[in-house]
């Protein structure tokens, strides 16, 4: 469908032009011809609507003789056939309806004769603005649809990359998780049962979520305490947490599993070195338009280095990169007994 046609707002701006282009083709007439204004009016405005509409097949032809990829003497040969045609029609159609304004009269020849001119001029500038005025609304066209499949592009590899994010996300997790459990076996059969349990409650609700792009902050909380209540099994009483969170941020949406990496790290590079152990704590608030969500544990400065996959700061890093841009941020600080995650995310209600 032309564009033009295909919104209401747009034709009712050609429409505008179109009337435009009457009124000041009626002075001419006016002017040139010796007639009177509200005849010039009734004649000059209802061919300038004609051809406003005759030029909207202009859109079609320019379509097919794209400038950038058509010879310089096929261009100049259509466009000059079309003109040719266009106008042709045009002016029969203006004196046409001229013989009918003026009726049976003796002028009628005499007027023909001072108008056509007229009309044959006008209807060949007029076409030709109506080239150029396509060429450029084609241009248009043609950038707005590069745009859009561009940012289409850009979401289904932004989408892409988070669903491979979260199938490392979901194996790195339960790969600790059954270490955890293989620890227990030998050492309290109990306890490793228990543990089993917690962890069939947890995958089952963390599969839930994770299919959604995001969840209340409540929610992911949620997860984080089952997180910790199955660990605390494993650890007894040198596990303890600590949540602190304002009551107006747990409406707020965050992306599933966005705290779990955080807290396991807390866990298993932090609490789990040192003999006494640690408290992790969990903050959470609204900070003016952002969402800061942190968790702080102990550590130990002489800890063996870590054999793992480090996939959880960077697992997070790169889904908060995909998802937020620069609108959100993740920010480590360390010190020589203390560890630091910060997540900030923009406010957004879940």
């Amino acid at each position: 469908m032309h564009p033009i046609l295909s919104s209401r707002r747009r034709l009712l701006l050609y429409l505008a032009v179109c009337l435009v282009f009457g009124t000041l083709l009626a002075g001419f007439v006016s002017y040139a011809g010796g007639a009177t204004l509200e005849w010039s009016l009734a004649f000059a405005v209802p061919l300038a609507v004609v051809l406003g509409f005759q030029s909207l097949a202009v859109w079609y032809l320019a379509r097919r003789l794209p400038i950038d990829d058509t010879s310089p003497s096929r261009l100049a040969a259509s466009w000059l056939a079309a003109a040719a045609v266009n106008v042709s029609a045009w002016t029969v159609l203006g004196l046409g309806w001229m013989s009918m304004l003026i009726g049976e009269t003796t002028e009628r020849t005499a007027a023909a004769a001072r108008i056509w001119p007229l009309l044959v001029l006008t209807g060949t500038l007029g076409f030709f603005v109506a080239v150029l005025g396509h060429y450029l609304l084609d241009a248009f066209e043609r950038s707005r649809a590069a745009e859009r499949l561009a940012l289409e592009l850009e979401v289904h590899a932004r989408e892409a990359e988070l669903r491979s994010l979260k199938a490392q996300l979901d194996p790195h997790f339960l790969f600790n998780s059954l270490n955890s459990v293989a620890a227990l076996i030998g050492t309290d059969a109990v306890a490793a049962r228990r543990m089993c349990f917690l962890m069939a409650g947890f995958f089952r609700k963390s599969l839930a979520l994770g299919r959604r792009e995001a969840i209340p902050l409540a929610e992911e909380l949620y997860l984080a305490e089952a997180f910790l209540a199955i660990e605390e099994v494993r650890f007894g009483t040198r596990l303890r947490s600590s949540f602190e969170v304002d009551e107006d941020a747990l409406t707020l949406a965050v992306p599933p599993l966005v705290l779990q990496p955080l807290v396991e790290n807390a866990v298993h590079h932090g609490v789990a070195h040192l003999i006494e152990g640690g408290v992790v704590r969990v903050r959470a608030g609204r900070r003016g338009d952002r969402l800061e969500l942190e968790v702080e544990n102990p550590c130990d400065p002489e800890r063996p280095q870590s054999r793992g996959t480090g996939l959880g700061l960077a697992n997070v890093r790169q889904r908060l990169e995909a998802l937020y841009q620069h609108r959100a941020a993740l920010e480590v600080e360390g010190t020589d007994d203390r560890y630091r995650v910060r997540v900030l995310l923009p406010v957004a209600a879940a």
